[in-house]
């Protein structure tokens, strides 16, 4: 095991992994920039080292300061988080060179899961399904005209280096094909440094779904079951569940075994996630595999009871997983909503300032993962991530109850500050959310039809 792990991050995830940290035995080092000086990941780490100002591109984008943060105070592992330096493979190899352990797969193969091309090449040879489309570049707008006829419309076009939403494009109709590709094509080169798109079949309306695993370096693979994401903004993700309740269990099992499969036949470790869309009809396709942890893996932590932020430091320290697959037991349904400082009723616009209030809901089975406390000041310059409200019930129903439950004790107050807690209250309460009945636009019909969402 690690003596110290350096944590390139910040917020609530840097405060998760000195939690994690905490309990296996590990000496933690918080990083932070100036703005970031009083954070609870700072006051709670062991060591804190200043890594620059505000701008993240002078602090924790900053590769020479952040390994020399864990030089200087002889960390042998650096966790990433999420975001950030999480998927930057060129950031990994420089922690190689500098005899630090990276927590997460090794440069080469993020490199080549973090190609969405490449990585759909990869898992379809693994066995996994894939929507009709390319595995390989597009690279003329003429190219691109014949693969759209022969695979139907409507497509997306999507740029290969992309992520967070950023970089697509939807064409219904032949007449918008070149331009909305080469659109893409300068976004991709503007946005990622990288102007490879290629094209796939668009669903309307599915449902997304991801699984998420961890492997270690003894050619183990574990599957934690799947969660829902489907309830989200511009590709954001605002609602969060575990498990689908879309899903068989023999389909659940089918591409938990598959997405373990497609990360271990291109020697993956650490944790991941393989995300699929599901359609009408229960059809899974394999979308693209996010190298890191993602925020909502506390709803997967919450049905299995499995810490998966310290199954991330095993593996990476070299030990093997200390759970099988018939370890795992998917027990009840988890729910995750992202309290962010922002106002619905302006288009999600940020809504930060200093918290005056902040009062965050108890009781049984409730989870708040935050960085936030009485006096915080959310700066202007990261997400605007408050806290994450995670429940755990029985059944899914009674998870939404208790959500509403803890939303509704939810205090958090200061001046110019909105939240997005009355915007959740209103989505549980809706007949269809209650239902299932979500898909990914799901949140563009329901603010269409909804009145303006209180400010709180």
């Amino acid at each position: 095991m690690f003596g110290k792990v350096l944590i390139a991050n910040r917020g609530e995830i840097a405060l998760r992994v000195v939690r994690a940290c905490r309990e296996l035995g590990v000496r933690s080092v918080a990083i932070y920039s100036t703005a970031d000086a009083e954070s609870a990941a700072v006051r709670l780490a062991d060591e804190s080292v200043c890594v620059g100002p505000p701008a993240p591109g002078k602090s924790y984008l900053h590769i020479p300061n952040v390994i020399g943060a864990a030089m200087k105070t002889g960390a042998d592992a650096i966790h990433p988080g999420y975001g950030f330096l999480s998927e930057d493979p060129y950031f990994a190899e420089i922690c190689a060179d500098n005899d630090i352990t990276f927590i997460g797969p090794r440069p080469e193969v993020m490199e080549k899961v973090g190609d969405k091309a490449t990585a759909r090449d990869l898992m379809q040879k693994a066995g996994l399904p894939l929507l009709p489309g390319t595995v390989e570049p597009v690279t003329s707008p003429d190219e691109a005209q014949e693969i759209a006829d022969s695979i139907g419309y409507p497509v997306i076009i999507k740029a290969v280096a992309g992520g967070g939403g950023r970089g697509m494009n939807v064409v219904r109709g032949a007449e918008d094909l070149v331009r909305l590709y080469q659109t893409t094509r300068a976004t991709a080169q503007a946005v990622f440094k990288d102007s490879a798109v290629y094209i796939e079949r668009y669903l309307d309306a599915p449902r997304h779904t991801e699984v998420q695993l961890v492997c270690d370096e003894h050619g183990n693979g574990v599957y934690f079951f799947e969660r829902d994401c489907s309830v989200q903004r511009r590709h954001q993700k605002l609602i969060e569940e575990a498990p689908s309740m879309h899903l068989t269990e023999e389909a659940r099992r089918d591409i938990g075994e598959r997405a373990v499969r497609g990360a271990l036949s291109v020697g993956y470790t650490g944790a991941g996630t393989m995300e699929f869309l599901l359609d009408g009809d229960g059809n899974l396709s394999f979308m693209e595999m996010n190298a890191r942890i993602q925020v909502e893996h506390p709803v997967s932590e919450m049905v299995t009871s499995v810490d998966l932020i310290q199954e991330q430091i095993r593996v990476a320290a070299g030990e093997p997983l200390s759970v099988s697959q018939d370890d795992v037991v998917l027990q009840g349904h988890s729910i995750e909503c992202r309290v962010n400082a922002e106002d619905p009723d302006r288009d999600f616009a940020p809504a930060a300032g200093k918290l005056d209030v902040y009062v965050p809901p108890g009781g049984p089975w409730t989870r708040v993962d935050s960085h936030c406390y009485p006096g915080w000041t959310i700066a202007p310059f990261y997400d605007s991530l408050i806290a994450k409200l995670i429940v755990w019930a029985p059944d899914r129903a009674r998870a939404i109850d208790r959500m509403e439950r803890a939303l509704s004790e939810f205090r958090i107050e200061g001046r110019g500050i909105r939240t997005t807690i009355p915007f959740h209250l209103r989505v549980l309460a809706d007949e269809r959310f209650r239902a299932g009945d979500i898909s990914t636009d799901f949140l563009e019909r329901f603010m269409a039809e909804q009145p303006a969402v209180a400010a709180g």
